[in-house]
């Protein structure tokens, strides 16, 4: 089995939009291992509803909570311990790449030792970072490629989300040694055709062969 974790230099960067638009360009299942404030809704719905996905595309979280928190807090709070070992890829169409969402940013912690990141090990996809295109991008975009190659996790690229700016991009590229392969603008209306629109115009396809 093939395909891409979606990570991000934050909190509500954008990883879900770009999940939802990669889902709907390579027909591909999506997964959230790890879903917190599921009481607002739930990332897979988001998918669900953007990239107008089967039920058979879209397994079940591992781990399901209410609060949104981090991870390791909403497992404490709930008496659970996310344990590495039980993520194992769920079952779904064969043939057919993944998308894995992580939760938050690669440091964010699962539980008192695990991070995100040792998560991303574990599953073994290539990395794509979701980034915002405002002022602190560099910053955080960096930050994040360094804690992925400290642990020597694959980078597949950054995919940058919101308005245009080719400053960013242009350090981020430099100064973090990795390819922008793709731009999600703002857009009004958040749809599978609109997504599909996106992919075509503002990403690298050769990325993701």
């Amino acid at each position: 089995m093939t395909g891409y974790f979606v990570t991000g230099t934050d909190t509500n960067v954008g990883k879900t939009v770009l999940s939802a638009l990669l889902v709907a360009a390579m027909d591909a299942v999506y997964w959230k291992p790890v879903q917190t404030g599921a009481s607002e809704g739930t990332d897979r719905e988001s998918v669900r509803a953007w990239s107008e996905a089967t039920e058979d595309q879209l397994p079940l979280e591992r781990y399901r909570f209410d609060p949104p928190v981090s991870p390791h807090l909403a497992g404490r709070e709930a008496g659970v311990r996310i344990a590495l070992d039980e993520f194992e890829l769920p079952e779904a169409p064969a043939g057919r790449k993944w998308i894995v969402e992580g939760a938050g940013g690669v440091m964010v912690p699962l539980n008192e030792r695990d991070m995100m990141r040792d998560l991303m090990e574990r599953i073994g996809f290539p990395i794509i970072v979701a980034a915002r295109t405002e002022l602190g991008t560099i910053n955080h975009t960096l930050l994040t490629l360094a804690a992925l190659r400290e642990e020597r996790l694959p980078i597949r690229g950054v995919a940058l989300v919101g308005n245009k700016n080719i400053e960013n991009r242009r350090a981020i590229e430099h100064y973090g040694n990795v390819r922008v392969i793709g731009h999600i603008p703002i857009l009004k209306t958040i749809n599978r055709a609109a997504l599909l629109e996106v992919y075509e115009k503002h990403f690298d396809h050769q990325a993701f062969q």
